[in-house]
C-alpha cells in the first residue's frame, strides 16, 4: 500500500478507525471523511503516528445530507487526481423513523445514498488509478430483508433494525450492480460483513443501551473486526476480484435477495432519480 490513496468513510471509530490505522501502517495515504472535526483530528493523529511523513488528511461532511456528500466528493476530487481504494464504511441505525434533509428515511440516506452519491463523484479519479477497489461495509443483518419495488426511494415506514437490514441488502445491491457498470474500466467494487464488533454502533438506540454492553462481551475487537476491509484494500489475492460479498476475508453466497440482478438495476435506477432530483441543492 506504499503510496496508495485510501478513501475512507466511517474511520473516525470503530472498525474504520482501526482498519485506517492498519493501512496507514503499510504506508496509505489517508483521507477521512468524518462529521465530527474534532473526532477526525484524533484519529488523523492516530494516523500520523501509524504512518509517519506521510500527509494523511481529513474532510468534514455530513454524508446523510446528498448536497454534503456532492460537496466533499467535489473537493476530494480538486485535490486528488488518484484515488487507489474508496472504502464506503458509514453508516448507522436508529430505533425511531427519521428523515434527512431530503426527506429520505435516514437509514437509506447515511446508509446507501451516501455510497452511491460519493462513488459517482470519485469515479473518474478510481479510473484514473486503476487497477482500483472500492469497497462497501454491508452486513449479514441483510440476509431476511426484501426490498419492494414500489418502496425502494427510501423504505418508508420502516423502523430500527428492520430498516438497517434492508439499507445493507442495498449495499450488496448496490456493489452488484456497480460492479457490472464498471466492467472493464480496471476499477473493482466487492461488499463485506465485519462480523459483530464491540465499537459504539447501536447506542443511539433505546435498547442498545442496555443490549450493547452485554452484547460486547461477546464481540470482536475492532481490529479483528476491520480484517476483511484491509483484505480487499490490499491483498494481491483479492486482485481483480468484483462483485463479490466477503465474510472473514472470503467470499461467501449472500441472500437470494441480494442477488437479484433485477432488483439491482431497479435500485439503481431510483437512487440516480433521487439525486437527480437533490443536484440543485
Amino acid at each position: 500500500m506504499q503510496g496508495k490513496v485510501v478513501v475512507m468513510t466511517g474511520a473516525t471509530s470503530g472498525i474504520g478507525e482501526a482498519a485506517a490505522g492498519r493501512l496507514a501502517e503499510m504506508g496509505a495515504r489517508l483521507i477521512l471523511i468524518a462529521r465530527d472535526s474534532a473526532r477526525a483530528d484524533l484519529t488523523l493523529a492516530k494516523l500520523r503516528a501509524a504512518g509517519p511523513g506521510v500527509e494523511h488528511r481529513a474532510f468534514i461532511a455530513d454524508l446523510s445530507a446528498m448536497a454534503e456528500t456532492r460537496r466533499v466528493a467535489q473537493e476530494i476530487a480538486a485535490a486528488e487526481p488518484k484515488i487507489d481504494v474508496l472504502v464506503n464504511n458509514a453508516g448507522a441505525v436508529f430505533d425511531r423513523r427519521h428523515l434527512s434533509v431530503d426527506g429520505l428515511e435516514m437509514t437509506f440516506a447515511l446508509n446507501h445514498m451516501a455510497y452511491f452519491v460519493l462513488t459517482e463523484g470519485l469515479k473518474d479519479q478510481l479510473i484514473a488509478a486503476a487497477p482500483s477497489r472500492i469497497i462497501n461495509t454491508a452486513s449479514t443483518a441483510h440476509r431476511g430483508a426484501k426490498l419492494e419495488p414500489s418502496d425502494l426511494d427510501g423504505m418508508r415506514g420502516s423502523n430500527g433494525y428492520a430498516a438497517y437490514g434492508r439499507s445493507k441488502l442495498a449495499n450488496i445491491l448496490f456493489t452488484r450492480e456497480l460492479a457490472r457498470r464498471l466492467a472493464g474500466t480496471g476499477v473493482t467494487a466487492n461488499s463485506l460483513h465485519p462480523g459483530f464488533v464491540a465499537t459504539r454502533f447501536g447506542d443511539s438506540m433505546n435498547v442498545g443501551r442496555w443490549v450493547m454492553p452485554l452484547a460486547r462481551r461477546f464481540a470482536l475487537s475492532p481490529q479483528k473486526g476491520a480484517e476483511t476491509i484491509v483484505y480487499l484494500a490490499s491483498s494481491p489475492k483479492a486482485e481483480g476480484l468484483t462483485g463479490l460479498y466477503f465474510d472473514k476475508c472470503a467470499p461467501v453466497a449472500p441472500s437470494a435477495e441480494a442477488q437479484d440482478d433485477i432488483v439491482a438495476a431497479r435500485l439503481w435506477a431510483e437512487s440516480e432519480r433521487l439525486a437527480a432530483g437533490r443536484a440543485d441543492t
